[in-house]
């Protein structure tokens, strides 16, 4: 009886795991790993598609699987929103010490390499039904990356939008250069009088990469990606931040953390 293709990612995670096959070590051809497990072919390549959306192989120029070098994991907690709260409005060398992305990865500053990129863009249907503003309306889009030093690729991609006129009140949050802002946007909604009460993020679908986005994120070709809309929303009801973003699926983790008041 054949063995399932989840016997052979299985055992095929394992022997990586412990070394049988190094970073950038090519596997055996998929007939002889068929051979190994007593699988069939479809499982075979089952398994492979499974570990290749996992981020354990990769295709090399030849045709055929090879080992991938492990990736910095990255750990998004939903509580990692009311940490950033909690330091808004701590001096600025406690802003500067650390971020969200330093708490998610475990790394320090030093150790990464960030970007920030501002454009002026207008409000379509769908923006200006999020902010509750006509379409047309000027906003700010953000576009952010940082990756770790020592990988080319960035954990995430992230595009965030302001409203213009909500935060154009401090020209320091017009100016790219100004990034990266210590205690990020909570701090900088604070400046303009904006306080958060609540940031919803949703699901918005889990799929395969487009092949721009697979090329940024150093991801293999179809590899599956998580996308995320993240609504931060202000004491007054308004959403005031909208982002999209795209994580991939195989160094990422999404950690819900659900508090319950006592009884």
């Amino acid at each position: 009886m054949s063995v399932s293709d989840r016997e052979v990612a299985e055992g095929l995670r394992r022997r990586i795991r412990d070394g049988e096959w190094a970073a950038g070590e090519a596997l055996p051809a998929a007939e002889e790993l068929g051979r190994r497990w007593g699988a069939g072919a479809a499982e075979v390549r089952s398994a492979l598609a499974a570990l290749t959306a996992e981020g354990w192989v990769g295709p090399d120029a030849a045709g055929g699987v090879v080992v991938r070098a492990p990736r910095r994991a990255v750990v998004r907690s939903n509580e990692r929103h009311q940490w950033e709260k909690d330091r808004a409005r701590q001096p600025r060398e406690v802003r500067a010490g650390t971020g969200v992305t330093e708490r998610d990865t475990g790394l320090t500053m030093d150790e990464l390499v960030f970007t920030a990129r501002y454009h002026e863009a207008v409000a379509d249907a769908e923006l200006a039904e999020a902010f509750g503003v006509p379409e047309g309306t000027a906003l700010v889009e953000r576009v952010y990356r940082t990756r770790y030093g020592r990988e080319s690729a960035p954990f995430n991609l992230t595009s965030s939008f302001l409203v213009r006129g909500w935060v154009a009140a401090n020209p320091a949050l017009l100016d790219e250069t100004r990034e990266p802002w210590p205690g990020g946007t909570q701090h900088q909604l604070d400046t303009v009088g904006i306080e958060l009460d609540r940031i919803v993020e949703e699901v918005t679908g889990v799929g395969p990469a487009f092949r721009a986005e697979a090329d940024e994120l150093g991801l293999a070709p179809g590899a599956p990606v998580i996308r995320l809309c993240q609504r931060s929303l202000a004491t007054d009801g308004r959403t005031v931040e909208l982002s999209r973003i795209t994580l991939p699926a195989d160094r990422t983790r999404l950690r819900f953390v659900t508090r319950l008041d006592r009884w």
